[in-house]
C-alpha cells in the first residue's frame, strides 16, 4: 500500500479506468449495454454535483485525473463505480432486466466503547471483484486546512474508508438503489465527511449530500458517538449507536430504504444476510479486542473469489478512534497480516 496520486500510478489508474468503463458498457452491472460516449456523458453530468459537494476535493480529483491522463468524467467512473451504476440504471429506465452481476460486498461494524474496555472500534472488510485487489492502496492526506487522515482506497479513487487525526472514522458498504440519479458519488462523500471534526458533523455531510447512488455509511468518533446511515439518493435512514455493536452488510434494514432498493442476484442477497448473522454472532460478547475484530475479518465474512461473481475480500481495516490506532491488511485477511499504520 502506498500513495495514490501523481505520475507513479498513472498507467495503473488508466488500466483500472478502462476496466471500469468496460464493465459499465457491458451491461452486466446495469442490465443493458451502453456505448462509451453515453457512459461518459452521464459521468460528465455528475461533475457539477461533485464540485458543489466539495470544491477542494473536486480540485484534487482534477489533479489526479490530469496526472493520470484521464478525463474528469472517467475519474467519476473509476472512483465511484458502484454509485455510478445506480445512475446508469436510472438512465436506462423501467423495463430493463435486473443486472446479472453485482459487486462490493463489504461487511462493516462498530463496537461501542462499553464493549471494548472504554475504547471502541470501527472495522470492515472491503470486498470487490477479484481484479480490484491489485489496485488497493493506503493513502496519507495532509491538507493545508483540516485534519490529516489515513485512507484505504484504490488507484484513481479519492477514498473509501478512513480515520482522521481527530479520531473520526468513516466507512461504507454498498447498497443497490433503484432511485439513482445524476449526483455525487460516494468517494467524494466519504472524504468530505472525513474533513469533519466529529461524528454528528460527518453525519450531516452525508444527510445533505446530493447522492448519485446507494451506500450505507458508518461513522464513529473518539467520543464514542456512532451512526449507521442507509443513504439512497431520495431516502436516508439513520441508526444511532447504543450499547450494542452495529453491523451492516449489503442489504437495507429500514422500511423506507428498502422501498428504493434494487433487486440483487439471490446468491448475493443470501451472502449479505449470512455475513450479517455471522458478524453479529461474533460480536456478541462482553469485551472485544482488536484481535477479535481481525479474527472476524479472517473468518466467516472473508470472501474468496469463486465463479460466476469472483468477489473477493481485497483488504480490511480495524480502527480505534479514541487512541488513533489504525490497522490495515492488503488482500485476503485469512492469508495476510494486519499491520499498524501511524499518522506522520
Amino acid at each position: 500500500m502506498g500513495h495514490i496520486h501523481g505520475s507513479t500510478y498513472a498507467a495503473e489508474i488508466r488500466e483500472y479506468t478502462e476496466e471500469r468503463i468496460g464493465l459499465v458498457m457491458s451491461g452486466l452491472w446495469t442490465g443493458a449495454p451502453l456505448p462509451r460516449g453515453t457512459v461518459l456523458d452521464l459521468a460528465e453530468a455528475c461533475l457539477e454535483a461533485h464540485r458543489c459537494q466539495s470544491a477542494v476535493l473536486h480540485e484534487e480529483m482534477s489533479a489526479m485525473a490530469g496526472a493520470a491522463g484521464i478525463s474528469l468524467a472517467e475519474a467519476v467512473v473509476v472512483g465511484g463505480f458502484t454509485d455510478f451504476v445506480d445512475t446508469v440504471r436510472a438512465h436506462l429506465g423501467r423495463g430493463v432486466p435486473a443486472a446479472p452481476m453485482a459487486e462490493d460486498d463489504c461487511t462493516a461494524f462498530i463496537v461501542p466503547d462499553s464493549r471494548a474496555g472504554g475504547a471502541g472500534f470501527y472495522g470492515q472488510t472491503w470486498d470487490m471483484h477479484a481484479s480490484a485487489t491489485d489496485h488497493v492502496v493506503l493513502m496519507r492526506t495532509r491538507p493545508d486546512e483540516g485534519p490529516r487522515a489515513l485512507i484505504f482506497s484504490t488507484v484513481g479513487c479519492l477514498g473509501q474508508i478512513g480515520m482522521n487525526d481527530r479520531g473520526l472514522c468513516v466507512g461504507i458498504t454498498n447498497l443497490a438503489a433503484s432511485d439513482g440519479q445524476v449526483g455525487v458519488t460516494w468517494p467524494t462523500v466519504v472524504r468530505d465527511a472525513l474533513s469533519a471534526g466529529n461524528a454528528p458533523a460527518a453525519r450531516d455531510v452525508i444527510l445533505e449530500a446530493d447522492l448519485a447512488g446507494g451506500h450505507n455509511y458508518m461513522i464513529f468518533d473518539a467520543d464514542g458517538v456512532g451512526f449507521n446511515i442507509e443513504a439512497m439518493p431520495g431516502v436516508r435512514s439513520v441508526t444511532t449507536l447504543s450499547a450494542e455493536p452495529l453491523v451492516h452488510t449489503n442489504h437495507t434494514t429500514g422500511e423506507a430504504t428498502r422501498a428504493v432498493e434494487s433487486e440483487r442476484p439471490p446468491e448475493l442477497a443470501d451472502s449479505s444476510h449470512r455475513r450479517l448473522d455471522v458478524a453479529a454472532g461474533h460480536l456478541d460478547r462482553e469485551v472485544l479486542t482488536e484481535e477479535d475484530l481481525m479474527d472476524l475479518t479472517r473468518g466467516g465474512v472473508c470472501q474468496v473469489a469463486t465463479p460466476p461473481y469472483d468477489l473477493e475480500t481485497s483488504g480490511a481495516t480495524v480502527m480505534r478512534p479514541r487512541t488513533r490506532d489504525f490497522w490495515a491488511v492488503w488482500g485476503l485477511p485469512s492469508m495476510n497480516d494486519f499491520v499498524p499504520i501511524e499518522f506522520l
